[in-house]
């Protein structure tokens, strides 16, 4: 689906939020072009985020307040200084914080000074932007403005007439909230234009941006409360089933995410529409797409939304060829990658090779005692991307120091050298396979231990918070980096 990834390259796995700098977490400012710069200097041409949207209060990207809006807490603020919308004694509060709602009021205070201070072609900037947008940021908007009102209690607590989007509730509220809608698309627009701007920056210097799409939304968002139609929802719009993975390698209860399932004959009947849209907003935003749970669109694990645990589900075929048979009609050249780990059968594979998708092999993964593992270097062929480890992963060295020496042992037999020490063996088995694409999540790069992990899933506590600083990025470290890059030809 794209010849993007159809030589060798090298890419760095790291969430905005996690790049240096004052505040709550990482933004789209000067630290990221600093990052860019970091990237092309090492010669490294893919850089993998995670999910750029609106995260509910544990800060999870992948459950997020909508499928197409960006997160407002990774706007930098200096811009908006610079634009002159903001004038810096307004941000005198920022020095020592930059929580999520100081950033919105001050983003908010800038709106009032785009109002009164942007020129002509300002204007009618943002107003195409609401314009072209208006397909989802009209919904949103109105959501979390409704959303702020009721305390950030879920749509499906609001009053009957909004939560069931009576037509004459929805007039009265637009109208009456009108300011704070107005503010809300302003905060969209920022955020765009500055993501726009690292991207063409990123462009410029050889580095493609590699985004990442859950497969499923959370009901808590304004795509359910706006599209009910789409989802398996019961009269009342509550889910009788949601979405999950049974037991596996990260759980022993299996995942019970929540999120609410697809109607997939609602979605077929209408040619598959919101999807549609749903990929070109993304699509817009990177250059490269990874499809977070992939096997998904072959089939689903449908839980009974009043069990506790994610045992009692079942497998719901999905219809996947022909989605991403109207995907590839619609976008063709886009670049698309499957996210095949988990319960993976000959249907989900086949699914993937049927339209030529590059799958995902995990390093720490690999070493077992069958040879013929999949995520072993030996077993891969060039159209894969592969890992040390994911954001859902232990850091390689925190993995492999919870090893026991048999385990430690096997590894460095099939490496084949037992002088590179961790994470450094992994990097380079990752670089020198044949795999088209290898990325290195940024811990391994810094050599960090399992206090630095991003994620541990099934966990709800402490997950999403990690940041990096440029001090622990030596000289040395870089330029090993970049040694490699340039000695596998990536």
């Amino acid at each position: 689906m794209g010849a993007l990834l159809d030589k060798r390259r090298a890419g760095v796995l790291l969430h905005i939020t996690s790049l240096p700098g004052r505040g709550e977490c990482g933004d789209l400012g000067r630290e990221a072009f600093h990052f860019v710069n970091f990237l092309h200097d090492t010669g490294v041409t893919v850089w993998q985020t995670l999910p750029l949207g609106m995260p509910h209060g544990d800060g999870s990207p992948y459950q997020c307040l909508s499928a197409h809006a960006g997160n407002p807490a990774l706007i930098n603020l200096e811009w908006l200084t610079e634009k002159g919308w903001l004038q810096a004694t307004d941000r005198c509060g920022d020095c020592h914080t930059n929580a999520e709602f100081t950033k919105s009021c001050l983003v908010t205070k800038a709106f009032y000074g785009f109002q009164n201070l942007a020129d002509a072609e300002q204007q009618l900037d943002f107003q195409r932007f609401c314009r072209e947008k208006a397909g989802w940021l009209d919904d949103f908007a109105l959501f979390i403005a409704l959303r702020n009102v009721f305390g950030h209690k879920c749509w499906n607590e609001w009053p009957e007439a909004l939560r069931q989007r009576e037509p004459k509730a929805l007039s009265e509220s637009r109208q009456l909230l009108k300011a704070v809608i107005d503010s809300i698309k302003f905060e969209q627009y920022v955020f765009f234009k500055q993501w726009h701007e690292l991207k063409d920056y990123a462009a410029r210097h050889g580095v493609l941006m590699f985004g990442d799409i859950p497969i499923f939304v959370s009901y808590d968002s304004a795509d359910v409360w706006a599209n009910r139609d789409v989802f398996k929802l019961n009269a009342a719009g509550e889910m009788e089933v949601v979405a999950g993975v049974p037991p596996d390698y990260f759980s022993e209860f299996g995942q019970r995410w929540g999120n609410p399932h697809y109607d997939w004959e609602y979605l077929r009947k209408t040619g598959f529409k919101w999807w549609l849209e749903r990929i070109e907003s993304q699509y817009e935003m990177f250059d490269v797409l990874r499809i977070d749970h992939f096997r998904g669109l072959e089939a689903a694990w449908e839980i009974p939304a009043n069990e506790d645990t994610a045992i009692n589900g079942r497998w719901v075929v999905a219809p996947g060829a022909e989605l991403l048979a109207e995907i590839q009609r619609h976008f063709g050249s886009l670049s698309l990658v499957a996210e095949d780990l988990g319960i993976i059968t000959a249907e989900v594979e086949a699914l993937r090779d049927d339209f030529s998708l590059p799958g995902m092999k995990i390093l720490q993964f690999a070493f077992g005692d069958d040879s013929r593992n999949p995520y072993l270097p030996c077993n891969y062929h060039k159209n894969c991307v592969v890992y040390t480890g994911t954001h859902d992963n232990d850091t390689t060295l925190g993995w492999f120091d919870g090893l026991n020496d048999g385990e430690k042992q096997r590894i460095y037999d099939y490496l084949g050298w037992s002088s590179l020490p961790m994470p450094s063996a992994l990097i380079h088995a990752a670089m020198g396979s044949v795999a088209n694409l290898a990325v290195i999540p940024m811990q391994d790069i810094l050599k960090l231990g399992s206090p630095d992990r991003m994620n541990t899933p099934g966990t709800t506590e402490g997950n999403w918070r990690w940041r990096f600083d440029w001090s622990q990025l030596s000289d040395d470290k870089a330029g090993h980096f970049a040694h490699l890059v340039r000695l596998f030809g990536r």
